[in-house]
């Protein structure tokens, strides 16, 4: 799921690149917390140091004495870990905290200032020992001072430290990974419009996506733009190429009826009727194939708002003028506050596919009427005809079906594959009024 989604790499890379560079930052924050215990270390141990050789005196045989000797608790408790020792060539004198232990000598003491080193003490612990060779009298001999302090608290004070930074940090590294998810949804927020515009792309070869207000998004705004163009391009050429041909089948077509009516007239009407069913086969074809090429490049688009009831109007206006429309009684009853997301042009010719079947097949009346809820409009067109019967159904809603080779039912089809074009549904009943009842459902959004 990672390696296929750039969200998911962005936001791995950014808690893996945080969390290396939080174990880092523990490492050195950790050695730095080190040094300054070591350095805090070696400034107790200068200071006392400072004060053993205040209170150095030689006694007799040159015997170093501490008068008074330091107070420190840790230093009057046998292996307290606090340790000091001043001594020469002649003897020594020690901490009652070293016993009758002794402090290892250096194989050179340092003179002009103090030096700390590590090693193992006298009781099996590691010790941090500060020392420096003084000469209390310009004729007297070089006397050693040291002092040594048991390493154990420092590196509990290091362990300690390191636990809790690293708690700290684990936690650190989770805020800075929620902030990281978020600079990625965000940075990637518009590539999500881009992909939501894509299906608008889809459905209506008219939309487009909006104009990106960012430099590097911009260029594939554009490009997808331009491919939907080119599309657009295409259907365009694609419906006027088979209108032209359907204009250019006009002339032969016509031919051919002159030749069956002179065919009739010369008595072959057996042959005449032949080519009059062949012609209204082929032009049956045209008009659905036609019907078909425009319900592909037509979908319902943000843009459309369709005014329901003036486009029905329309069409009953140019029905009523026909030989059977002239006959029929219309009713229209739609509300005229009812509107569709369709454009109207593709409104008029789905129902006008099913109002002119309606038309065809009613002895003395059709209605329309719609109406609409908060999620879905509804339009059905009724007329009084015979109907259809009820096995026939799915055969009339197929490509190209009708109910028989006069080509009755095939704007039903064809309305339903315009209907689906603009996100609806078309289904078929029986009408109150003893025929047919088309419905059309469209839901909101």
């Amino acid at each position: 799921m990672i390696a296929r989604s750039l969200h998911w790499r962005l936001l791995a890379g950014a808690a893996a690149a945080i969390l290396l560079a939080l174990c880092v930052a523990w490492l050195f924050m950790t050695l730095l917390f080190e040094r300054h215990l070591e350095r805090r270390l070696e400034a107790e141990l200068t200071r006392d140091g400072l004060r053993l050789v205040a209170a150095l005196e030689l006694g007799p045989g040159q015997v170093p004495v501490i008068d008074p000797a330091p107070m420190d608790p840790r230093l009057q408790t046998p292996a307290g870990g606090y340790y000091w020792q001043v001594s020469t060539a002649a003897g020594a004198a020690r901490s009652r905290s070293l016993w009758d232990a002794d402090l290892p000598a250096p194989e050179r003491a340092p003179t002009g200032d103090w030096r700390l080193r590590h090693v193992d003490g006298p009781y099996g612990e590691q010790v941090s020992v500060l020392e420096r060779l003084v000469v209390p009298d310009a004729n007297g001999p070089g006397v050693l001072v040291q002092l040594a302090q048991d390493r154990a608290p420092l590196a509990a004070a290091r362990n300690e430290f390191g636990r809790e930074l690293a708690l700290f940090l684990g936690v650190l590294w989770l805020v800075l990974s929620a902030a990281a998810w978020l600079q990625v949804r965000l940075g990637l927020r518009p590539l999500g419009r881009i992909r939501g515009g894509l299906p608008l792309l889809r459905d209506s070869a008219r939309a487009r996506l909006p104009e990106a207000h960012l430099r590097e998004i911009q260029p594939l705004t554009e490009a997808i733009n331009a491919l939907a163009d080119a599309r657009e391009r295409d259907l365009a050429l694609a419906r006027h190429r088979a209108a032209d041909l359907a204009h250019g089948l006009k002339t032969p077509l016509s031919a051919i009826a002159a030749q069956s009516r002179r065919a009739r007239e010369d008595g072959a009407v057996q042959a005449a009727d032949g080519l009059d069913r062949a012609v209204a086969a082929i032009r049956r074809t045209i008009d659905a194939e036609l019907a078909y090429a425009r319900a592909a490049t037509i979908r319902r688009a943000p843009g459309g708002d369709a005014d329901v009831r003036t486009v029905v109007e329309q069409l009953v206006t140019v029905i009523e003028h026909t030989d059977q429309g002239g006959q029929l009684a219309f009713t229209v009853d739609i509300p005229p506050s009812l509107r569709l997301s369709v454009q109207p042009e593709d409104l008029s010719e789905i129902v006008g596919a099913v109002l002119e079947n309606a038309a065809r097949h009613a002895r003395r009346q059709v209605r329309v009427s719609g109406h609409a809820g908060p999620q879905w409009t509804a339009l059905t067109i009724e007329d009084d005809g015979p109907g259809f019967p009820a096995d026939r159904i799915d055969h009339l809603l197929s490509r190209g079906g009708r109910l028989d080779e006069s080509g009755s039912g095939l704007g039903l089809s064809i309305a339903r594959e315009l209907a689906e074009a603009t996100a609806g549904r078309l289904t078929l009943s029986a009408s109150p009024l003893g025929g047919a009842l088309v419905r059309f459902d469209w839901s909101a959004g």
